[in-house]
């Protein structure tokens, strides 16, 4: 399995590359349009993804580590592919996708090319728990997941939670929860 490929951009195009190594060898390697975007320089390194199906052997490839988690935790979602996920990558960058799923925000994953209202919906709660492995996201995101999580399982409606999360004031996930509680009754 190919996890990095590090080598000179001979050619580029807004979804993919070819990236010839020092060896000689040149591999075709697809990239979100946020990726292309960032690649400034000739020689890079892009932490990858390897897709084996039936017919063919897909390289992806990603600056960001946080785009690459992203990538693999959305192609793991039963119906979603690889250029969905590519589709979803090129729309947000890892640190809005993570605030669209904590706030259940339907409408900004249907603007994502190829995704509709249904699949938005079942991807938010496929990926509740999302949370980027990242010092970028703050306590208070984390905290403001957890509870929702953890009130969802007290059994109060997600768009309940939703909504009275939004106006509560606790700083950790006890106190958002206290709050959240007497807002909910």
């Amino acid at each position: 399995m190919i996890i990095a490929i590090e080598g000179e951009v001979v050619h580029k195009e807004p979804t993919l590359l070819h990236l010839k190594l020092p060896n000689g060898l040149t591999y075709l390697v697809y990239v979100s349009l946020n990726c292309a975007a960032n690649i400034l320089e000739k020689k890079i390194l892009l932490h990858t993804t390897q897709i084996f199906k039936e017919d063919s052997q897909n390289l992806y490839g990603f600056i960001d580590k946080e785009e690459k988690q992203m990538f693999d935790r959305l192609i793991k979602i039963t119906g979603i592919g690889p250029s969905t996920a590519l589709a979803v990558c090129s729309t947000f960058s890892p640190k809005d996708f993570a605030k669209a799923v904590l706030n259940q925000d339907v409408n900004a994953i249907k603007s994502v090319p190829g995704i509709g209202p249904k699949s938005a919906k079942r991807l938010l709660v496929e990926l509740g728990d999302f949370v980027l492995e990242s010092k970028d996201i703050d306590a208070f995101s984390i905290a403001k997941n957890e509870a929702s999580m953890a009130l969802e399982s007290l059994g109060f409606k997600k768009e309940k939670i939703k909504k009275v999360l939004l106006s509560v004031k606790g700083e950790n996930t006890q106190e958002l929860i206290k709050e959240a509680l007497k807002n909910l009754r």
